[in-house]
């Protein structure tokens, strides 16, 4: 088969239920809607683990994301990748990265990768650049009113509404644009930049990499994706209010539930935008005559949640659909286009597109090529496995990230759902309960849950006994060396205090 150039494109946070062509009655997504008529789609495609730690060194290694241990940050040095094979096959590289903390060089994201920009000098800029600090005096009195607020419940809610008023008081003072807001460099930077490194190629085969985070929190869509979608009301002034209290650790869901809508439709302008940008990278690679000729794939590291389990964002709490379920489109020259119905892990992605570009797949992937199995629509069946460590919202903290695991298998309508540190399992029946309001009782569906219980079991197995201690030593001595600072790390999980949430 001739070499041919492949695009990735993954966008953190994007719900699969976000786009048209996986059912969302809203226009978010006209461009990618459009292409998924010439392309492979799948309806079932879930994330190896969540959130982005958990999930991406199964994309970019086809590794699951504990199967060198917890302590194991990132991708191991010397860890074959999409990127290192297909550096390695004579493919010019490049990756483009919207600022996201742990896709870094540090945790060797960078490795096989020609030009490798992440952004952070973007995203660390932006991260400071909405702060307000109080005077000394102010603050001591402030943690004294605190001390006391906290002798009743009736008390410190009074105190914590009283100081979330203040600290929107205090901000609604400074003029800041949604560009000013916005914690990561929107999709119209990255793209760009990775225009540039396309009109520079050689000739040689290319394999880019684009992350974008326009749908990550904080929700501060560009305008113009506002105006698209018919939301001008809402004002940089009142996006920052409606993040602020949607990060709000000490109000109830019920309470939240009166703002979701709105922060929901913030959410959606950030797909919309990532979509316009898009169409605007495929009209660059038709223009330079690389369409033809390129393998463009789109897909998300795991989704968001907006209350529908009373949890917010992406923390690892639970494994529930909205977080585990991802989009795939795959549009891919001389392939007809095809709608995969069976369950597809993202664990198979980097061995089936190289498959797809005819380049030999290493001994170390754990997925499957499924390449040739696309087009008919059909895979072969085999459950599959998510996991992470549960609550773990740091994996820079070895607290955090050396918890118990949170597991889920996954098989056809039927999800169960393994917790380690209350060692209990919880089975349902998806097709009949798809919100998973309610576990099967355990005398319901016995054959079902022991058939997975026993995947499980074989799953664990077999990551024990075939870890590959060197990598994971690598990566061990790598930390070592970095002289990984643990708490001052970037959370992606929901803050817990106000005056957290004011600035977050």
């Amino acid at each position: 088969m001739q070499a041919r150039s492949s695009v990735l494109v993954t966008v953190d946070c994007l719900r699969a239920d976000r786009l048209g062509f996986r059912g969302y009655s809203r226009p978010l997504a006209p461009f990618l809607d459009a292409l998924a008529q010439q392309s492979i789609v799948f309806s079932s495609a879930v994330a190896a683990g969540a959130p982005t730690y958990f999930s991406f060194p199964a994309i970019m290694a086809s590794r699951y994301p504990l199967s060198l241990g917890r302590e194991v940050v990132g991708v191991a040095p010397g860890e074959p990748t999409i990127a290192t094979v297909l550096q390695e096959s004579g493919y010019e590289t490049g990756a483009f990265l919207a600022g996201n903390p742990y896709l870094t060089a540090r945790l060797g994201y960078a490795q096989g990768f020609g030009q490798f920009s992440d952004f952070l000098h973007l995203a660390d800029a932006r991260a400071g650049s909405v702060k307000f600090s109080a005077s000394p005096g102010f603050s001591r009195f402030n943690r004294a009113l605190e001390r006391l607020s906290n002798r009743t419940k009736l008390t410190a809610a009074a105190y914590n509404e009283l100081y979330f008023r203040y600290c929107q008081w205090r901000s609604g003072r400074e003029r800041l644009s949604m560009d000013q807001l916005r914690r990561y460099p929107a999709a119209n930077v990255v793209v760009d930049a990775a225009c540039d490194w396309l009109k520079e190629r050689s000739g040689r085969p290319f394999f880019l990499w684009i992350h974008l985070m326009d749908p990550h929190h904080p929700y501060y869509p560009p305008p113009e994706a506002m105006e698209s979608l018919g939301m001008s009301h809402i004002t940089p002034k009142y996006a920052r209010f409606l993040n602020s209290v949607w990060n709000r650790g000490d109000l109830s869901p019920r309470r939240l539930q009166r703002y979701r809508k709105e922060v929901m439709a913030l959410y959606d302008a950030g797909v919309h935008w990532v979509d316009r940008q898009l169409a605007r990278l495929v009209e660059f690679l038709k223009a330079h005559n690389q369409w033809d000729d390129t393998v463009f794939l789109v897909t998300a590291d795991h989704g968001e949640e907006f209350l529908e389990h009373g949890n917010r964002y992406h923390s690892p709490v639970g494994l529930a659909e909205q977080l585990i379920r991802v989009p795939i489109l795959i549009h891919a020259p001389g392939s007809s286009a095809a709608r995969v119905t069976d369950t597809f892990s993202l664990i198979h992605l980097a061995p089936t597109l190289l498959e797809g570009l005819g380049v030999e797949i290493p001994h170390s992937f754990r997925g499957r090529a499924l390449w040739n199995d696309l087009s008919t629509g059909k895979l072969p069946g085999s459950p599959a496995i998510v996991e992470c460590v549960e609550s773990c919202n740091n994996q820079f903290s070895a607290a955090d990230r050396c918890g118990n695991r949170l597991m889920v298998v996954l098989d056809g309508d039927h999800k169960l759902v393994l917790r380690f540190r209350e060692q209990s399992d919880s089975l349902y029946d998806l097709a009949r309960d798809p919100e998973e309001r309610r576990p099967l009782p355990d005398t319901v569906e016995t054959k079902n849950r022991a058939r997975l219980l026993e995947c499980a079991r074989d799953y664990l197995r077999y990551e024990r006994e075939h870890r590959d201690q060197a990598l994971a030593l690598r990566a061990r001595l790598r930390e070592l060396r970095h002289h990984v600072v643990l708490k001052s790390a970037p959370v992606e999980a929901d803050k817990t205090t106000i005056e957290t949430a004011e600035h977050g």
